[in-house]
C-alpha cells in the first residue's frame, strides 16, 4: 500500500513542493515546527533510513543541505535543524527546518493547524531563495 508521501509524490494528494528530481522531492510539512519546515523524501518507498542505498542517502543529504541553505536565507534563521525521526510515516523523510532553540526539535510541538496562506508563502520564499542560489533546474513550480 502506498504511503501518504507516495500519494503526494504521485499527485494524488496536494503538496507544496520546493524541489523535484529523479531521486528525491522536497515539500513543506503540514505540521511545521517553524515556518519553512520542509521534508526531503526519496521517491522510492524506503521505511528505515539505515536500509537506504548509500548513494541515495548521500543524495538526500545533499538535497537537504541545499534546501537548508536556501531556507536559512529565506527565513534569516540562526541555525538549521535536520532530523530523521521515522515514526510518523513509514517512508524515509528528512526534516529540514529553521531552528531557534532545542525545543524546535520536538515534533510533538509542531503546529497542528497552520494557516494555508503561511505555508504557501513559506514555499514561495524557499523556491525564490533556491533560484537566487542558482538552483533553477530542480526547483518545483
Amino acid at each position: 500500500m502506498a504511503t501518504v508521501f507516495s500519494m503526494i509524490i504521485d499527485g494524488d494528494i496536494p503538496g507544496r513542493f520546493v524541489w523535484k528530481d529523479d531521486t528525491a522531492v522536497a515539500f513543506l510539512t503540514i505540521n511545521p515546527v517553524t515556518p519553512g519546515h520542509v521534508l526531503v523524501v526519496p521517491r522510492e518507498e524506503i521505511d528505515h533510513w539505515e536500509q537506504v542505498d548509500p548513494s541515495v542517502f548521500a543524495h538526500l543529504m545533499a538535497v537537504s543541505q541545499t534546501i537548508g541553505k536556501a531556507t536559512r536565507d529565506a527565513f534569516d534563521a540562526p541555525r538549521m535543524g535536520l532530523l530523521i525521526a521515522g515514526l510518523e510515516v513509514p517512508h524515509l523523510h528528512i526534516h529540514v527546518f529553521p531552528a531557534h532553540s532545542l525545543e524546535t526539535f520536538d515534533l510533538a510541538l509542531a503546529d497542528k493547524d497552520p494557516d494555508p496562506a503561511a505555508l504557501d508563502d513559506a514555499a514561495a520564499r524557499i523556491r525564490a531563495a533556491l533560484r537566487a542560489a542558482g538552483e533553477t533546474e530542480h526547483v518545483a513550480e
